[in-house]
């Protein structure tokens, strides 16, 4: 049995044994996990040296060296694989490429092989143990002892099995290590992309004279695919100044949904003079979307767009498929839905026109924009939060934009219990003066 000329004592050796699992098992570094696992199994083997050797990523007769008790420093042969030794031929190259394992003694390596600085001038006998990947050996280890009569014969198939059960738990640590890099790095690159993204949004709302604004925005992930602008659209004919109020959800979330929105966002403010009436810059966007790259993604985009004049208190819409934004008559505490003016979001039909409404506002009136990520919210038990909600919540903030916001915040989070929803979630909130 392996290890029993050392310990011939079951209880020892099952002390030994429990004590090398307690120690590899603490262990997420591959590499480290290998150095415990390989100083430990020196113990039982009682082995002079040792070499590994891999041709996964080369052909025959090509290998490279990837540890050996001869090399100065053990390298990392994940991270470290280009400043690996590469050789070829010789007696390496057969029993990596032989696929089956073997004792060879006495060791006989010839004066010009390859490998022979890599393993000990006194090694009269070699142990060759095949780790298999995909039925093919890819990577082999090989003990080697002075006596060709230190390693009993009975131990290969138990050598064999244990050390390729750990090869896989080393390869898989490995492929952990390496996946967790790659998400770091990925979630390094998505939050430079949000800090992008954000640069694209309105640092400040518009101090707009009779029209009192706040704006939220947060996304489902680092990038998200909401988008929000504000237009200084100049004097208007009743010798007021007029704002144009934008808002967009691109379908989907993340990543892809962003780049959409960031050319919305282009598209928007490459409209030729001041993008209004209403019907028009929505016309201008589909016509663009439908004909972009982008629509090849079956991707759309629902938007709203509001100009308000705030001298007349006006203000005239249209809707390319967005939920349609909540009003509270002044002293009323029943919303009103501005579903007027609707049609199919941007991206889908180049034919489609966009129609406007108009409405006469009063001081005290209070509106809200909102993308669906915030109503289509969902509790622990799959409850929607829905606009009977989200009206709750805008009346319990007051008179006061900002107010407004929070109180839709924070009655969200004890909602849903999540600080993220699934979806981006967009709102501006305005009062009139």
């Amino acid at each position: 049995m392996f290890g029993l000329d050392r310990y011939p004592d079951p209880a020892v050796r099952l002390e030994h044994v429990v004590e090398m699992m307690r120690e590899i098992s603490v262990q997420q570094d591959p590499e480290k996990l290998t150095q415990v696992y390989g100083q430990r199994m020196a113990e039982f083997l009682r082995s002079n040296g040792f070499l590994s050797a891999s041709r996964r990523g080369h052909t025959f007769p090509e290998f490279r060296i990837t540890r050996s008790s001869r090399l100065p420093t053990n390298l990392d042969p994940w991270r470290d694989r280009n400043k690996l030794p590469v050789l070829s031929g010789g007696l390496m190259a057969e029993l990596i490429y032989g696929n089956f394992p073997k004792i060879l003694r006495p060791l006989v390596i010839a004066p010009d092989d390859p490998v022979r600085e890599f393993i000990d001038p006194a090694a009269k006998c070699l142990v060759v143990v095949p780790h298999y990947d995909q039925g093919v050996s890819l990577n082999m280890v090989c003990h080697f002892y002075h006596s060709d009569t230190a390693f009993n014969d009975e131990d290969l198939p138990e050598l064999v099995w244990m050390s390729n059960l750990f090869g896989r738990a080393v390869n898989n640590l490995a492929l952990s290590r390496d996946l967790q890099d790659a998400y770091n790095t990925l979630d390094r690159e998505l939050k430079v992309v949000e800090q992008l993204q954000r640069t694209l949004l309105p640092q400040e709302v518009p101090p707009i004279p009779t029209l009192k604004l706040a704006a939220h925005y947060q996304t489902s992930r680092n990038a998200g695919g909401d988008y929000y602008d504000f237009f200084d659209l100049g004097t208007s004919d009743e010798g007021g100044r007029q704002w144009g109020i934008f808002m967009a959800d691109v379908s989907g979330h993340g990543t892809p949904a962003a780049v959409v929105m960031a050319v919305t966002h282009a598209l928007a403010h490459s409209y030729p003079g001041h993008p209004k009436p209403p019907g028009l810059l929505l016309h201008y966007l589909n016509q663009k979307l439908c004909a972009s790259p982008t629509s090849a993604s079956g991707a759309f985009v629902t938007g709203v767009y509001a100009i308000y004049d705030d001298r007349a208190r006006t203000l005239t819409w249209s809707s390319a498929g967005h939920p349609a934004a909540r009003l509270f008559r002044a002293g009323s505490p029943t919303a009103l839905a501005l579903d007027g003016a609707q049609a199919l979001p941007l991206g889908i039909s180049p034919d489609e026109r966009y129609p406007q409404s108009m409405l006469q506002l009063r001081p005290g009136d209070r509106l809200a924009w909102y993308t669906d990520g915030i109503t289509e919210s969902f509790d622990p038990r799959g409850v929607m939060f829905d606009t009977p909600r989200l009206d709750e919540a805008l009346l319990s903030g007051g008179c006061d934009p900002q107010e407004m916001i929070n109180s839709v915040n924070e009655k969200l989070g004890l909602f849903t219990t999540t600080p993220r929803g699934e979806d981006d979630r967009t709102l501006i909130t305005a009062v009139v003066q």
